[in-house]
């Protein structure tokens, strides 16, 4: 047994024949040499990074395994450069979460010197019309502009989309939604648009997609293709914009996931059919959480008595709030049901007005007593969603 631990553990020579131990006792010397040697080793390595990481967790919020995994990319010596750039970011209206992920995704950020490589980019966004309020999302959404150069990068990518949307207004919108074309428009973006054009999409809805969607286009071209054909083959026509939503939804969401939202409609009794019937009509009904679908289901149909057929009808109900549309407006019209002032075959479409419509069209054209009487249940539903 312990010759085989010697020939598992060397031990230093000179040691071993210096003196004459047991057997033993030349084990034990053995694993302390070697426990000496790996202590001494990870002692220095630990030295190198132990600053960075109790600051990473101490001054930003790290857990201790994201502090490790940061160290590695970024060696802070003192607290000197990254107190001013977090003392930067929070003086122009980063909030901590913000900082966080900024410092998360980049965290070399933090040896940079703000004056010089921040504040120049913020001025940029701030003369091209970027509210300062709406500048730490754009950038947050996007942290690695924070590393591109301003004259080399960032002007001529805005410039291009500038002049690709015909319009400042509508590019600061997109910015807005998504700041990730700034990056690299011209690889990312420019493949995507003539693989849509290609596809029949016109070039006006393509610009709309861009302003609304335009992180998904920084996908693969392979995974918008298949995006392309699948909504193809489900029905869409390319000439309509719903067609691009139905794309952003399938490259937004794995099969496996859809699959998933897809037995809980199958759970009410909806079929195959139904689902791609739904999913025509209104697209975002597979980007709703299981919970919410599975809730707003349980409530159509056991406390209204709708039948799951007609919500697919009128698929569009089940992107709106349960707490504060769908129970809200039901109230009133099941109020309406039971005094006979309306039908019961156009329930769930009145789900669909706007808020002013409904209250014209439901509770304002009735007389004085009941029109109170309607408004006061429905502001007590919509308190107690709040």
């Amino acid at each position: 047994m312990f010759t085989f631990l010697r020939r598992a553990i060397p031990c230093p020579r000179h040691i071993i024949n210096a003196i004459s131990p047991s057997p033993t006792f030349q084990l034990q010397l053995c694993l302390q040499t070697q426990w000496s040697s790996v202590r001494y080793a990870f002692s220095n390595a630990s030295n190198g990074n132990s600053f960075t990481v109790s600051y990473l967790i101490d001054s930003c919020g790290f857990s201790p395994q994201e502090a490790e995994a940061a160290s590695k990319r970024v060696s802070l010596e003192t607290r000197d450069k990254p107190d001013l750039v977090i003392g930067f970011l929070k003086s122009h209206g980063f909030s901590q979460p913000q900082i966080l992920r900024l410092i998360r995704i980049v965290p070399e950020l933090l040896r940079y010197d703000p004056e010089k490589t921040f504040l120049p980019k913020i001025e940029f966004f701030k003369s091209r019309g970027i509210s300062s309020s709406h500048i730490p999302r754009l950038i947050c959404s996007s942290p690695n502009i924070m590393r591109r150069s301003l004259s080399k990068h960032l002007i001529p990518s805005f410039n291009f989309l500038r002049d690709l949307f015909q319009s400042d207004e509508k590019l600061i919108k997109s910015l807005q939604y998504s700041s990730v074309i700034l990056l690299d428009p011209k690889t990312f973006v420019v493949p995507k648009m003539e693989l849509l054009r290609e596809a029949g999409v016109p070039q006006s809805n393509i610009i709309k997609y861009l302003q609304f969607f335009s992180r998904t286009l920084t996908c693969s071209p392979g995974r918008l293709k298949k995006a392309v054909e699948e909504v193809k083959e489900l029905g869409f026509d390319p000439l309509k914009f719903q067609f691009l939503v139905a794309v952003h939804v399938c490259i937004s969401l794995k099969k496996s996931t859809r699959d998933k939202k897809a037995d809980v409609y199958k759970k009410w009794g909806c079929s195959d059919n139904d689902i791609v019937a739904a999913f025509r009509k209104f697209p975002v009904c597979m980007t709703l959480a299981e919970d919410q679908i599975d809730a707003k289901f349980e409530f159509l149909v056991n406390q209204l008595g709708c039948n799951p057929s007609n919500i697919i009808k009128y698929a569009s109900v089940l992107g709106y709030s349960l707490k504060k549309r769908i129970v809200p407006r039901a109230a009133v019209l099941q109020v309406l049901l039971s005094k006979g002032l309306m039908k019961s075959e156009t329930f769930l479409v009145n789900f669909m007005h706007t808020e002013k419509d409904f209250l014209r069209r439901f509770v304002l054209c009735h007389g004085q007593q009941v029109a109170n009487e309607l408004l006061e249940l429905y502001r007590t539903k919509l308190d107690q969603a709040r």
